[in-house]
């Protein structure tokens, strides 16, 4: 089986974009599954950039089609802003791009009701983008929410937006949330959003499953990261969807069965965004030079990174939830100054090796990180495009990452632009890109 899911082994904003869009060559259709606007891809091709936040990376790709899949929330004005800066770039996307018409549809008092999880007394504040996603989710879930076919749908559009609309202002003001929203104007918004989206939404299970029956392969395109996996990641402070692989399956309706490989990004060190535990975070200065040099700054909110050294158990268990056939390693350039590079090969806690990640955050916040110190290589890999011309110390470096994570690894970035990447001959990923 000849599909492929691209996912992120940590806590998202591991460069999934880039390697999506070098792998896309080799895939017809690029499929996201899950997530909302809140999590972007960049991608440099030579000296432009660009930053998605609803589309595939593949639609960077001239011939390729993309999916948003059912998994994912869709805010209709934040998609057309982004549809519009992709044609003005020369992106073209009609046509090209498909939206599934189960995917769930986020309005404004979605994210004016982020505020009660974020800002009231008393709640643990997740460090959200306040996009509006989990609300979004929220209602998916109590089965009040409002897809793309039914906003299509101007009759039962209207009579279900009237109960919701009227519930949610309900409880701004019951929360002291702000002003309240125009309805109305909301309404009529909508309904042009409708129009202008609706030649590409569709029945997408059907799209996918019809093209994979037909030999057409498929990259399934996840966003954020596992350890923010609604399930597998360190709850609350997480996101509210299955960034795992299984996921890709749900997320599309796509059967796992039709699904070949799991292929996971992972960072040559580690960082997060928003609250929760994060064992290995760096000290302040090393933390500020792995910022600088790595531009750890979110690609569509800006927050600042937290940043920290390579966590093995973490990857460990990323491992064992996606079941990674290989690793892509990214940004290794970013340690060529450290004479010294810590890697966490284990979590103590009250003096004793933990056999299992923690469950609790409570549990992982108090763990001891277990450090091995690896020499620095001094030197630069940036740019670097084969595995021999590495420095050699930087190729003991990903061969411990391989040692203490159990994953070969398929693939090193050295550098933000797409050609600026090492698959390694013979690989596993060699082999699955090529099927």
């Amino acid at each position: 089986m000849s599909n492929l899911i691209v996912l992120g082994a940590q806590w998202g904003d591991e460069g999934k974009g880039k390697i999506v869009d070098l792998f896309s060559e080799h895939f017809d259709i690029v499929a996201r599954y899950q997530g909302g606007h809140n999590a972007g891809h960049t991608v440099r091709i030579g000296n432009r950039k660009i930053i998605l936040k609803l589309v595939p990376s593949g639609i960077l790709r001239p011939r390729k089609r993309v999916v948003i899949g059912n998994g994912v929330v869709i805010d209709p004005a934040a998609l057309i802003q982004e549809l519009e800066a992709l044609e003005a770039a020369g992106f073209k996307t009609r046509g090209r791009l498909f939206i599934s018409h189960r995917a769930h549809v986020i309005f404004p008092f979605h994210p004016l009701l982020e505020g009660i999880s974020e800002k009231r007394p008393g709640r643990v504040a997740i460090g959200t983008t306040s996009r509006g996603i989990g609300p979004c989710y929220e209602d998916k879930v109590a089965r009040r929410g409002i897809r793309m076919a039914e906003l299509l749908d101007r009759k039962v559009f209207r009579r279900l937006y009237q109960s919701l609309a009227e519930d949610k202002d309900t409880l701004r003001a019951a929360f002291a949330l702000g002003d309240a929203l125009d309805l109305e104007k909301v309404r009529a918004q909508y309904e042009e959003y409708a129009e202008r989206l609706r030649p590409m939404v569709q029945d997408t299970a059907r799209l996918l499953n019809t093209a994979i029956a037909a030999g057409q392969r498929v990259l399934f395109e996840g966003a954020q990261g596992t350890m923010l996996d609604i399930d597998h990641g360190t709850y609350p402070f997480v996101t509210s969807s299955n960034a795992s692989a299984g996921g890709a399956a749900t997320g599309t309706g796509v059967p796992p069965s039709r699904i070949g490989g799991v292929v996971g990004i992972s960072k040559a060190y580690i960082t997060r965004v928003g609250g929760g535990p994060f064992p290995t975070e760096a000290g302040e200065a090393a933390e500020e030079e792995l910022r600088n040099r790595g531009s750890e700054y979110g690609a569509v909110t800006g927050r600042p990174r937290r940043c920290g050294w390579f966590d093995a158990p973490l990857l460990r268990y990323t491992a064992m939830i996606n079941g990674f056939d290989t690793l892509v390693i990214t940004k290794l350039d970013v340690l060529d100054h450290f004479a010294e590079i810590p890697v966490c090969v284990g979590y103590k806690l009250s003096g004793k090796l933990l056999k299992e990640m923690p469950a609790t955050t409570d549990v992982l916040g108090r763990v001891e990180p277990v450090y091995r110190r690896l020499p620095g290589w001094r030197a630069p890999c940036a740019g670097v495009t084969s595995w021999r011309a590495l420095p050699a110390r930087a190729r003991d470096y990903l061969r411990f990452l391989e040692e203490q994570t159990g994953v070969p690894i398929g693939a090193v970035s050295t550098g933000a632009e797409r050609r600026q990447t090492i698959v390694v001959k013979g690989s596993r990923l060699e082999k699955l890109l090529r099927r």
